[in-house]
């Protein structure tokens, strides 16, 4: 490494746990993140965004990255990797933020969405680093944007396989100076035919550079990088031990983060419950949703790690003896929590990682009793909400928001409740008395007078909702099916160097179709034939027809296939060749067959 990043004072523990499978993130013992030696302003960053303790893959990690060794990391998706590698990457690279031009360190990751993420959390972390950068590049994007931040000088590029490989092969990228390269979900970068490409990456950089390599799942493959590139590596497995849910039933609902707040009324109007905790990810959000709720109407208190202990106490007695139903509560806060009453449990902001959600949901469906569990996701996070099936290894159930009709059907049920709670508990003689005096005296129907009482009652809100359009959830993406296809010609091919990859980035960025839905790509000299879902939109084909791949419209038509080839029948190119494959989701891989470099180190 650099002097100048070696001269750091760091805090580095003299033993590095190799395996903590065992680990138990709900232990009070947990090391804190200040224990790592992390720079301070990542530390403020940390505090920013509400991240409290570490997750075992983040507590192994840290401190053997810090200390310039090699790590071989085994982790599920969604155990919180991305913070674990890129926190001691910004704290090694504290002091280089300034003057910079080529970058520092690369992070490999299989897609684009996973670039866009993982570059968005360094910017996250790094947010109090003044004058630091991050550069997502990705296929399916210009380039000009690209270069000219390349140009300009970045300290940390998150980039796909393929497009990283493009702007090496122009020049554009310079690995010479890496102090630092990451390979994540190294087994789906394999799986989706980016080995040559990983390769050359790995021979372009610098023998003295650091490489972290996290991957779901170790084949001879992976090992096999391992033993070539890596250097005595920090070998570190992180397993989750969390056995099936059955006592919990889970739901997830796909949905904005601006709509979050009314699809949340909606469930609290019409679903069933007793107490609820809603898990937000900061003090400051349990605050804010717990006074949007009480503005609403319901008995709604925030619980988090500023309040004292005594006010503590008396807000879990109260959820526990019925005076309040709603808490609003962060990870942290809600440890060693044991209600009875709780019914549900809502995941209003997606954990950072799959064991947060399990230890969330562990507060209901307690000692055999059922629970409901409820997760609100982005499109974007539905990669958590796989990793989460995962590690429950039960689905979650897409759930159907409460309609307008149902919600003003609970609000009449829930008035006509409390009419009758008071005609049978309270003596009305001299109520009755006043409306019998008044109606003599106005001439005003018994019925008109009750629903002005009603409304003095009630208040200004409406009593009703009106019939508006449900609360935007974001569409979800329909997978393709056999037949379910038709194929189109896009006027791009082998003469404008495009690769599958790029055609795939394209498309999905334009038109929000995932990898999934993307089916054989044949490129041809001049054009390239590709699958789609059948019935796209007009209006999607004609945004489709007018995205760019570099300075090329894809001019999308109707295409026709010649007879199918006897080899592969999806992903492969007019050449029978083995092109880098994707930059963004699973799609076909392309068979090429490139000359094999010489490995240098």
């Amino acid at each position: 490494m650099p002097s100048a990043i070696s001269e750091l004072s760091l805090t580095v523990p003299d033993t590095i746990p190799a395996d903590l499978t065992e680990a138990d993130t709900s232990a009070s013992n947990e090391p804190a993140f200040a224990e790592f030696g992390l720079h301070p302003s990542v530390l403020a960053a940390l505090t920013a965004v509400g991240y409290e303790t570490p997750t075992p893959i983040q507590a192994a990690t840290i401190a053997p990255m810090l200390a310039g060794r090699d790590v071989l990391g085994l982790a599920q998706t969604g155990t919180g990797k991305t913070a674990a590698f890129a926190l001691p990457i910004l704290t090694r690279l504290a002091g280089e933020r300034a003057g910079r031009c080529a970058p520092l360190a690369l992070v490999l990751t299989p897609t684009r969405e996973l670039a866009i993420q993982v570059a968005e959390a360094f910017g996250k972390y790094a947010a109090q680093l003044p004058g630091f950068s991050v550069l997502p590049i990705y296929g399916g994007a210009p380039y000009p944007p690209q270069l000219q931040g390349l140009r300009r000088g970045v300290h940390v590029v998150v980039g796909t396989p393929g497009r990283v490989m493009d702007h090496m092969e122009r020049g554009s990228l310079d690995l010479s100076n890496l102090d630092c390269l990451v390979l994540d979900e190294a087994d789906e970068m394999l799986r989706m035919g980016f080995h040559e490409d990983v390769e050359k990456v790995l021979s372009a950089t610098p023998p003295t550079r650091q490489v972290a390599l996290f991957s779901a799942t170790m084949p001879s493959m992976i090992r096999k990088i391992a033993a070539e590139h890596l250097n005595d590596p920090a070998d570190i497995a992180i397993k989750s031990k969390t056995s099936t849910l059955t006592t919990t039933r889970q739901r997830y609902w796909t949905v904005s983060r601006m709509h979050k707040l009314d699809a949340l009324t909606r469930i609290l109007e019409v679903e069933p419950y007793d107490g609820m905790i809603v898990f937000v990810r900061t003090k400051q959000a349990t605050e804010d949703l717990a006074q949007k709720l009480r503005t609403r109407g319901f008995a709604a208190s925030a619980i988090n790690g500023d309040m004292s202990q005594p006010v503590r106490e008396q807000t879990i007695a109260s959820l526990r003896e019925g005076r309040l139903n709603i808490l609003i509560a962060t990870d942290v806060a809600a440890r060693g929590l044991d209600v009875d009453r709780i019914s549900h449990v809502l995941n209003y902001d997606i954990p950072h990682d799959t064991e947060s959600y399990v230890h969330r949901i562990g507060r209901t469906g307690r000692a055999g009793r059922s629970g409901e569990a409820i997760l609100f996701v982005a499109q974007r996070e539905r990669h958590m909400l796989r990793s989460i099936e995962r590690t429950t290894r039960q689905p979650l159930e897409p759930m159907t928001l409460p309609t307008v009709a149902e919600v003003n059907a609970s609000r009449q049920a829930k008035f006509a409740a409390r009419i009758t709670e008071v005609l049978d508990g309270q003596d009305l003689t001299a109520y009755e008395a006043l409306i019998t005096d008044y109606q003599a005296e106005h001439d005003v129907p018994p019925a008109r007078i009750a629903a002005a009482l009603a409304r003095m009652v009630h208040g200004d809100a409406p009593l009703l909702l009106a019939e508006d359009p449900e609360p935007a959830a974001e569409p979800a993406r329909r997978e393709m099916s056999s037949g379910d296809t038709e194929t189109y010609r896009i006027a791009i091919g082998h003469t404008h160097r495009v690769k599958p990859g790029n055609i795939v980035g394209a498309i999905t960025g334009e038109t929000g179709l995932s990898g999934n839905q993307i089916g054989r790509i044949e490129i041809m000299s001049d054009h390239s034939l590709v699958d789609l879902p059948a019935g796209l939109p007009a209006e999607m084909l004609r945004r489709l027809g007018t995205a760019r791949i570099g300075s090329r419209q894809l001019r999308i038509s109707p295409g026709v296939r010649s007879a199918r080839p006897s080899g592969p029948s999806r992903g492969s190119d007019s050449r029978g060749s083995d092109s880098r494959r994707r930059d963004s989701g699973p799609a076909p891989t392309t068979r090429v067959k490139k000359p094999r470099h010489k490995k240098t180190h």
